[in-house]
């Protein structure tokens, strides 16, 4: 725990005082199309930039880029990104690009040792056809599935997240339901659907305490599906509410409801989104500490690391909740707060600058003194399908 103070002391300088940063002008849509601007910018800089391949993941202490090789859990967020700046911008040679580095991705259908294969091959290849419709992504994600797929025991009733412990089972995998319900209507096999319903039942019968907070691993036996240990990898404790631990489940419980229309799914999400949009410890911009129960969370001399990913997630996630609930305006409302947070001086980089990430301040995992307080593949991600989300809800 010494080690982990020591940290959180080291670290404090590059986060402070984040909340007193000037906002930009957000009247009307101004601050969405200063953003838009910034991310047209950034992304064809980066575009040019990096290799195929050899996909950016986040910036080194030393300042040098991490790339993200094929086998890398985060290699389908940048082509998705690109994506999705297409989206934004209607930017055709962003589109060109996106095919290129989404292409270069193919070999990741033979990936069988991972539950990864939804964010490498869902955020790249599943955009891909969802915007062009072109039937060359077809056979990688129909690979991919079929080998997510076999990762589910019936007997545990979830899908096996990594190949070590005995049977472990992160909330992070509920990000990859996802792709198992898409592909069960594409390629007409739906025990693809109820796997991945089975997975979220279970998922919410063992992962979830009383307040809804989360576990970031649930380890099973894998003969009887009996839980063995509930512990993190991530969170400052195996107790904590890890904060892009909560945002993976209330985005998976909101798409997993509005997959399948199961009530109990949805009462899930509301559940979740009530402990986050509640919690004493969320900053006033609505950006959260990378774990809700650090010992410094709400220090405002010694503050601990947010984690602009965190809040990404959270911020897509809510504004997909909105459009499937009749009270869905208080989570638009908290949503649009959150991006106009991350819109601000404060998160999003300038163009040229921050090695062409999008946002700045991200917390990889912070125990292991990997990728803190630097730009992140996927909170630029899911900041920009948050943006599209926004737009499509405001008509923008």
């Amino acid at each position: 725990m010494k080690k982990i103070c020591h940290l959180f002391l080291a670290f404090s300088t590059l986060t402070l005082s984040l909340s007193a940063q000037p906002m930009r002008d957000d009247s009307s849509s101004a601050w969405f199309k200063n953003t838009t601007e910034v991310i047209h910018s950034q992304l064809n800089k980066a575009a040019e930039t990096y290799q195929p391949g050899k996909n950016p993941r986040s910036i080194n202490p030393d300042g040098t880029i991490r790339l993200a090789g094929l086998t890398d859990w985060t290699t389908g967020f940048f082509p998705g990104t690109l994506w999705y700046g297409y989206e934004l911008t209607g930017d055709k040679a962003l589109a060109e690009k996106a095919k290129i580095f989404t292409l270069a991705l193919d070999s990741i259908r033979n990936i069988k040792n991972t539950h990864d294969v939804g964010f490498m091959l869902f955020c790249s290849y599943g955009n891909a056809y969802r915007i062009t419709g072109d039937r060359v992504y077809l056979p990688v994600l129909a690979d991919g599935a079929a080998n997510l797929y076999a990762r589910f025991n019936p007997k545990v009733g979830t899908i096996r997240s990594w190949d070590w412990l005995h049977y472990p089972v992160i909330i992070d995998n509920m990000m990859n339901l996802e792709y198992l319900y898409w592909s069960a209507n594409q390629f007409k096999n739906p025990k693809y659907a109820a796997a991945a319903s089975t997975h979220a039942l279970t998922t919410m019968k063992n992962h979830f305490r009383k307040d809804y907070s989360s576990y970031h691993v649930v380890d099973y036996d894998p003969q009887t599906g009996k839980v063995l240990r509930k512990m993190t990898h991530q969170g400052v404790t195996d107790d904590s509410a890890w904060a892009r631990g909560q945002a993976w489940g209330l985005y998976g419980y909101t798409m997993c409801y509005a997959n399948t229309k199961n009530p109990q799914f949805l009462k899930q999400a509301k559940n979740i989104a009530s402990f986050i949009m509640n919690h004493p410890r969320m900053p006033k911009d609505k950006v959260p500490v990378w774990d809700f129960d650090v010992h410094n969370a709400m220090d405002t001399d010694v503050p601990a690391p947010r984690d602009a990913s965190a809040a990404a997630v959270i911020a897509s996630g809510l504004l997909d909740l909105s459009t499937q609930v009749k009270d869905g305006k208080i989570y638009f409302d908290y949503a649009e707060d959150i991006l106009k947070s991350l819109s601000s001086d404060a998160y999003l980089a300038k163009p040229g600058e921050n090695g062409y990430f999008i946002l700045k301040h991200s917390v990889g995992a912070f125990l292991y003194n990997s990728e803190i307080d630097t730009p992140l593949d996927y909170a630029d991600y899911y900041y920009l399908e948050a943006l599209k989300r926004y737009a499509s809800i405001k008509k923008i």
